[in-house]
């Protein structure tokens, strides 16, 4: 059974995208999302393996919901009216595009595509490298603060921590949380902009202020909102070489 989430923000869509579907007795539809935050906490509960994806939505977009989504990460089927955000969306592994008015015939041959594909959250690294930002495209994520979910740009973050089973994204804003594991996001992250100093802190680049030695080769790093960081003798000369570009 193909469990799927359809998330878009106007009902009469949802409502088409559930009567086509059951039309395809191996597909389930386990919950609607009617906007990219209601849908990460969705995608939390429901665990689904599929999500049909609107791209223009209030608050997060879809972009920002597949780019940030935990794993086991679920295939993505981007469904909207635009056209222009396609090579985006193959750049984050979106298993099909489909342009609005979606009919049935294009939808069976997106089932049928996501049929012959391993299980969601099985990809393999390579799938996992489609996923990074690539060239000069900013980093966006989707963090939450309480109950509030926000994307928070790239040139906004410090580093990342782990914190037991999630990860604390410190921002020049304050913290936020995340499901992804520092080894996910350092798998998606392009490396010439963040860096994993340690087992427990991702930073970006571009928030370094300073970079201390320490005798044993290790040493620690400042960041422009003041925290100090440890680098492990393993990273640090690596670090340096990043640095130094």
């Amino acid at each position: 059974m193909i469990r799927i989430l359809i998330v878009d923000d106007e009902a009469p869509t949802r409502v088409r995208l559930r009567q086509m579907l059951g039309a395809h007795p191996d597909v389930e539809v386990v919950g609607e999302a009617e906007s990219g935050t209601q849908a990460m906490e969705m995608v939390g509960q429901l665990r689904p393996e599929v999500l049909l994806l609107d791209i223009q939505m209030p608050g997060s977009s879809g972009i920002d919901v597949a780019a940030c989504l935990p794993q086991p990460r679920p295939h993505v089927v981007f469904c909207t009216a635009h056209d222009q955000y396609a090579v985006e969306a193959f750049e984050l592994n979106a298993v099909d595009y489909l342009l609005k008015p979606i009919n049935r015939a294009r939808l069976a041959q997106a089932l049928d595509r996501i049929r012959t594909l391993p299980p969601s959250g099985t990809q393999d690294e390579a799938l996992d490298r489609a996923a990074r930002p690539r060239g000069t495209t900013p980093a966006r994520f989707l963090a939450r603060k309480g109950a509030q979910y926000v994307v928070i740009g790239e040139d906004r973050v410090q580093y990342f921590g782990s914190e037991g089973s999630l990860t604390r994204l410190t921002s020049d804003q304050g913290e936020y949380w995340m499901d992804p594991s520092l080894n996910d996001l350092e798998r998606r992250l392009d490396a010439t902009r963040f860096f994993r100093i340690s087992r427990a802190a991702l930073i970006n680049l571009n928030a370094v202020t300073q970079v201390e030695a320490e005798a044993g080769g290790g040493g620690h790093v400042t960041l422009r909102n003041n925290v100090r960081l440890e680098v492990s003798r393993r990273r640090f000369r690596e670090l340096l070489n990043s640095l130094a570009g």
